[in-house]
């Protein structure tokens, strides 16, 4: 039985595709029966995998392409020589209302260009923004953005941003009413470049419809301080990047900790369980899954070194925002952002 959910899948995009692309999509298809995929890339690899596994098989249908587009590709290059491509073909599924969601862990410079040409960005965004979340300390996760689509953004651009990320944590945590913040240097009003300042005196005069709670530090990331923080994709992809860092940092110091000798490593079988639960809510996979905002169709970027678990987190993600209203939310406030800058704008020709 099929609820009517369709996921474009890039069968052929990361770093052990196709692989793990089928085993999430059946670790998928097990948890949500009634979604189907439409599987593109090499027909022959994809369907010989798809023997290994009856929910992943029960559920897909592959479409063959002829191409795959390598991670070492430049968005440009991709932009020409892509048409054709696993890649290119599960874009252009949800450009033509086949598919409800494309889900990749392939080259994120080629999926990002290609996904806005063919796709373009939604009446009112500037610009989309790449869109993730990192485990807190309220046993939550706190949405970050933008990531690394953009390496300057605006104040009214930051704006768009409040607005598209506070949709997807409500889509994606099932957070009612999100809290949203701007990331600065300091939480005083008066901290921070003038864009970041501008951006929050834009929310607080157009009336958008934000529980909005001015700036925070980058502990509050991990602290939960709020649910979504909101920056430009230079700080933010550095912000993301330091973070995944130290968390594989401090696996590995507690590898070395509990394997150091006989009582390290019996203190280590004690602590077994304990060490398992954080071992997984340490993990990316768990929470994999960032996504395009801003477009005009839904657009999930995986880890690129995905397991099977991991990529399924992605399709996940895909899934919470398919059967989400969020582009009318994000409608609804670009429209009052539209027109206090219009009535902003007869203040000064009236001038």
């Amino acid at each position: 039985m099929t609820d009517g959910l369709v996921l474009s899948i890039d069968g052929m995009g990361g770093d052990n595709a196709p692989d793990i692309v089928v085993e999430g999509v059946n670790i998928a298809a097990q948890r949500s029966p009634g979604v189907r995929f439409l599987l593109h890339g090499d027909a022959v690899r994809l369907n010989a995998l798809l023997e290994r596994y009856a929910a992943a098989k029960a559920a897909s249908v592959v479409e063959h392409a002829d191409k795959a587009i390598g991670m070492e590709i430049k968005a440009a290059q991709a932009m020409r020589q892509g048409k054709g491509s696993s890649l290119w073909n599960a874009v252009e599924a949800v450009k033509d209302g086949r598919a409800n969601a494309i889900v990749s862990a392939g080259n994120t410079g080629a999926f990002m260009a290609i996904s806005m040409f063919r796709l373009r960005t939604m009446e009112g965004v500037h610009r989309p923004a790449l869109t993730t979340r990192w485990p807190n300390a309220k046993g939550g996760y706190t949405v970050l953005l933008d990531v690394g689509a953009n390496v300057e953004a605006n104040a009214e651009q930051l704006v768009e941003f409040a607005i598209m990320g506070e949709a997807f944590a409500r889509a994606v945590n099932g957070t009612a009413r999100p809290s949203v913040a701007l990331l600065n240097v300091g939480a005083e009003e008066q901290k921070g470049h003038e864009e970041i300042r501008a951006a929050a005196q834009l929310i607080r005069d157009t009336g958008v419809d934000l529980n909005f709670n001015g700036f925070v530090e980058g502990d509050d990331i991990a602290k939960g301080t709020v649910d979504v923080v909101v920056t430009d994709g230079f700080t933010g992809n550095i912000a993301l990047k330091t973070g995944e860092g130290t968390a594989r940092l401090v696996g590995q110091f507690l590898r070395e900790a509990l394997t150091g000798g006989l009582m390290a490593k019996l203190g280590a079988l004690i602590a077994y369980p304990a060490l398992k639960k954080l071992s997984k809510r340490m993990d990316p996979g768990t929470f994999n899954g960032a996504l395009f905002l801003g477009l005009n169709g839904l657009v999930v970027k995986s880890h690129g070194s995905a397991n099977g678990a991991g990529f399924a987190a992605a399709i996940g993600v895909a899934e919470k925002m398919a059967r989400s209203s969020y582009r009318e939310e994000i409608a609804h406030n670009l429209v009052r952002l539209a027109s206090a800058h219009a009535e902003t704008a007869k203040v000064g020709d009236a001038g």
